[in-house]
Order: C-alpha cells, then sequence, then structure tokens
C-alpha cells in the first residue's frame, strides 16, 4: 500500500522548507526528509498517524493557518516513528539513508547525523549487502512490500537483546519489512525499512521446540521400549517353546540312546553267533560232502542208500541256500548295528553343546538312515555330493537340522497324495546337494530339493516364524525350521529357501567351515566321503 499522492502533495505544499539541503527539524518529516529532493511522503510507518489526521484536526480547535495543524501533525508522527521500540530507516535508489530513528541509533551507535545521506553499504560493511541489496531493488523495481522473518533470515544487523541471551541464541532475532515509499507521482522514491525485535519469539519458539522435542524423544523412547519389551517377550515364548523343545529332544535322545546301548549288546553277541555259526554250517556241509566221497570209495554199497538219504532231507538245496542266509542275517544285523550307531550318533546326548571337526557327509547320511522310513514311501534320495573340507560345527545340531528339511521335503509329497485325492502322483524325488564355496572364509553348502506342493508366496516369509505351520492339526508344531533357522544361526551360517507354489521348494544351508580363531587340523582338511555324482535309494 502506498501513500495518497493527493495528501503527499499537500504536505509538500505545507513544507516550509520545500528543498533542504539537509534534513533538519524545521522539515515536517523530521530528520527523515532527503537529501536535495523535493519531500516525499513520509513513509509508510506513519500511515495509521496520517489516517488519523483528519480526526486530529477536528479535535485540534480552528486556527488561522490550516496547514500548520497538518504540520503538527506530522511532527507528531515523526516523533511517534522516534520513539517506537523498533528499528525504522529508509535508504533511496543509491542505497543512501534518508531516514534514521532512534531505535537504529541506539543498536547501531551511529547517531541521525552519521546516518542520513550517507552509503548503507559503506557505513555497515558487515550486512548481508548482496541478499539486502537484492531485496531492496526488488522493492524499487516492483513496487511492492516484502518480509522477511528471523526463521528464515535470523538478522540483518547484529544486535544486542534486552534480556540476556540464552540457548543457542546469541544475538537480536528481527523480523524485516521493506515498504515502497511513493514519490507522489506513481513511482518508488524510497525504501523503508522495519526491524522488530523478535527475540522473545525466538526464545519461546526454541523452548516450545526443546520442549516438543523432549515430549517427541520420550515418546519414541517409550515406543522403543515398549517394541523391545514386546520383542523380549516374543523372544521369551520363543526360548520357552525351545527349552521345552530341547527338552523333548533330550528326552528322546536319552531314550533313543538308552536303546541304542541296549540293542547294541545283543545284536553284538548274536551277530558274532552268526559269524560262527556260519563257520560251523561251513564245516558241516564240508564234512558232508567228504562223507559222500568216503563211501563212494571205500563202501559203494552203501552208496545208493546215502545218496536217498540226502534227496529225502535235499541236502543239495541245504548246502546251497544255508550259506546265503548266513550271509543274508550277517547283512541284517550289520545294518541293525549301523542303524543303533547312527541313533547314537544322532542323539549325542554327552555333546549337545560340543564342537568338533566332522564329516557334513557323515550327519547327511547318519540322519538319511535315521529317516528312511520316513521317506522310503514317499520318495527317492538322489546325492548329488561335492568334496568337502571338515566343518567346525555341532554334530547332533546339524543332524537336526538335516532331519527337519528332509521330512519336510518327504511330507509335500504326501500332502499332495493326501490333498484333493491326488491319488495317483508319481514318486517324488528328494535330491541332497552339497558344495563349497571358496575364498578368505570357505563356507560349505548343501541344499534339500522337492519337487512337492511347493509354498504358497504369502507364506515365505513366515516359515522360520515359531508355531507358524500349514500343516493340520496334529500334524506339525510350527518350530521345526524355527528351530533349524536358530541352529544355522548359532553357528554363524544362513538358510535360504526359494520356492514355487505347486512346483517344489529348495533349502539352501550354508555353514562357515571353522569358527573364528580356530585352525582346521590338517589331517582333517578334506572330507573322506567319497563324492557322489548322483545315487538314489529308497
Amino acid at each position: 500500500m502506498r501513500a495518497d499522492p493527493a495528501t503527499a502533495t499537500a504536505t509538500a505544499t505545507a513544507n516550509p522548507n520545500p528543498n533542504p539541503t539537509v534534513a533538519g527539524r524545521d522539515s515536517p518529516y523530521g530528520a527523515a526528509a532527503p537529501r536535495g529532493r523535493n519531500p516525499v511522503c513520509w513513509t509508510r510507518f506513519d500511515v495509521l498517524a496520517r489516517r488519523a489526521a483528519p480526526a486530529a484536526s477536528r479535535s485540534i480547535p480552528p486556527e488561522p493557518n490550516r496547514a500548520m495543524s497538518e504540520s503538527t501533525v506530522m511532527q507528531m508522527s515523526a516523533a511517534i516513528v522516534e520513539q517506537l521500540n523498533c528499528g525504522v530507516f529508509s535508504v533511496d535508489h543509491d542505497m543512501r539513508i534518508l531516514a534514521w530513528n532512534g531505535f537504529m541509533q541506539y543498536h547501531t551507535g551511529r547517531s541521525r547525523d552519521d546516518a542520513i545521506g550517507q552509503d548503507l553499504f559503506a557505513l555497515f560493511p558487515e550486512l548481508p549487502a548482496r541478499w539486502l541489496r537484492k531485496k531492496l531493488e526488488s522493492v524499487f523495481v516492483l513496487g511492492v512490500a516484502m518480509y522477511t522473518s528471523w526463521e528464515h533470515r535470523p538478522y540483518l544487523f547484529r544486535f544486542d537483546h534486552s534480556r540476556p541471551i540464552t540457548g543457542t541464541i546469541d544475538a537480536m532475532r528481527q523480523n524485516c519489512s521493506f515498504v515502497p515509499l511513493d514519490d507522489g507521482r506513481g513511482g518508488v522514491a524510497a525504501v523503508g525499512v522495519t526491524i522488530v525485535d523478535a527475540t522473545d519469539i525466538c526464545i519461546a519458539h526454541e523452548v516450545l521446540g526443546n520442549r516438543e522435542k523432549r515430549l517427541t524423544d520420550a515418546l519414541a523412547e517409550l515406543t522403543a521400549r515398549h517394541a523391545e519389551l514386546s520383542d523380549l517377550n516374543r523372544q521369551l515364548a520363543h526360548a520357552h517353546q525351545q527349552l521345552l523343545q530341547s527338552e523333548k529332544l533330550a528326552a528322546i535322545g536319552q531314550l533313543a540312546a538308552g536303546i541304542a546301548h541296549e540293542i547294541n549288546n545283543p545284536v553284538g553277541f548274536v551277530l558274532s553267533n552268526v559269524n560262527t555259526l556260519g563257520g560251523y554250517l561251513g564245516a558241516l556241509i564240508a564234512h558232508a560232502h567228504a562223507v559222500e566221497r568216503l563211501v563212494a570209495e571205500r563202501q559203494p554199497q552203501l552208496a545208493p542208500a546215502l545218496a536217498e538219504l540226502a534227496r529225502g532231507a535235499d541236502l543239495d538245496y541245504l548246502c546251497e541256500d544255508a550259506p546265503a542266509l548266513v550271509d543274508e542275517s550277517k547283512e541284517g544285523l550289520a545294518r541293525v548295528r549301523k542303524i543303533v550307531v547312527d541313533l547314537r550318533d544322532f542323539s549325542r546326548v554327552d555333546s549337545v553343546h560340543q564342537w568338533e571337526w566332522v564329516d557334513i557327509h557323515h550327519c547327511i547320511e547318519s540322519t538319511l538312515n535315521i529317516v528312511r522310513n520316513e521317506v522310503k514311501y514317499a520318495a527317492d534320495l538322489v546325492r548329488e555330493y561335492a568334496s568337502l573340507p571338515m566343518v567346525r560345527c555341532i554334530p547332533s545340531q546339524v543332524n537336526q537340522v538335516v532331519l527337519n528339511l528332509v521330512v519336510n521335503a518327504a511330507q509335500s509329497y504326501s500332502s499332495m497324495r493326501a490333498d484333493g485325492g491326488h491319488g495317483d502322483v508319481p514318486r517324488g524325488t528328494i535330491t541332497i546337494r552339497t558344495g563349497v564355496d571358496a575364498g578368505d572364509c570357505p563356507r560349505i553348502w548343501f541344499e534339500v530339493i522337492d519337487a512337492g506342493c511347493g509354498i504358497a508366496p504369502e507364506n515365505l516369509k513366515r516359515i522360520f516364524d515359531p508355531f507358524f505351520t500349514t500343516k493340520p492339526v496334529g500334524k506339525g508344531t510350527g518350530l521345526g525350521l524355527s528351530v533349524a533357522y536358530g541352529i544355522v544361526s548359532a553357528h554363524g551360517g544362513e538358510i535360504a529357501v526359494s520356492s514355487a507354489f505347486g512346483a517344489g521348494t529348495t533349502f539352501r544351508v550354508t555353514l562357515p567351515v571353522e569358527r573364528t580363531g580356530e585352525p582346521q587340523p590338517e589331517a582333517a582338511a578334506v572330507s573322506h566321503s567319497t563324492p557322489v555324482a548322483s545315487g538314489i535309494a529308497s
């Protein structure tokens, strides 16, 4: 908003000093009148006073000289501006100071006489000249008021504040206005600048911001603590269930170890007896053949009777079949003994937390021997073994991981047959593949691959969660993969899954060859298992 040209003209007429060379008290604009120029409207700072001029005139008794009353009003307006508790100054196109009120004198230390007519930037070189000049020139060109807040630029002049500076506030914070001053001809003669002390607002804003930040931080801390407590509760529940599961597994392991021990003793002497019996049987067969030859040579008349007895007893068949029966019995007993040994190795109650250098292939094979009955009706086993180094691990826990993954693979085929009456589903295949990733920290891996029902995409992110299962009630606890994940993580390894729903699943377990700081024994550097390109066992 610009000053009224008509008012400006009337004021100019009433001015007893129409063309002063130095602004002074005789000017109705006080010290603000520009040097060497016709008077202009004072500033927009006295706009309220100018609007109040008619009322003020009416309240003043009639005087012979009407112009004197208006001059008095203008002098009053200038006095008000002089006493304002904010900075007021104006500059012309050449950036010379035209007006300089008491606030500016007090805070800059420059008197009105020192400031008026001086170049603003020469007098105050510490000002942000580039920014301020651009702002003033914009007002001159556009003829519109502009404003800048302390939030955007803390201050124009670096003034001290009337109260002690606190916190991060090191100087008076200022709100600045830049207003065009009309020359009475529709142009902009000067730009008036007001500087309002906003330090109290800034301090209050800072205090409020600090309090808000403290509240936000406290809320964030409470939220984090709540999330932490919730996570701890989940971990506690998980640990409790794992403890129960571990206790169950330990009890089963103790039972299995006891059964293995009890079975191993009779199996041992039965196998020994069968071996002895085989020797006895061989001796008896040899004796029978020797008798036949001796009778034929020395008492031929008895040979027909002896031959008849042999035919009646089917001696030839017995001599042929008995050694085969003994061999089959020995093979069966050897298999029972291997199952007992594998069962004992699988349980390993005495080394649940004992780290050892082991052959991963041995862990896999001993576990497959245990779950043979679970797998043989669902799928064939295909082994694709690479040459692996020995691995530092807890064997019983690795056995548990292999067991869970292989049983899951077998059950995926069983569920395909049971779900929706897919009785014509062909026999499946479970592939166990191993390999090694060489590098600075070598790692071995093994995969359990099936072509079963697969895992739905929405369930892939949850399969390692405790108690999550898609199996029918009574068919699964939802802890198998969770336990496997925990074991692999405890070994410093990773377990990954890729699956296509209805097309099968691949689990890949990666384990470091050795724990940090434990050198690998040279004698056990390479697995003694013979690599198997492919092999099928049911």
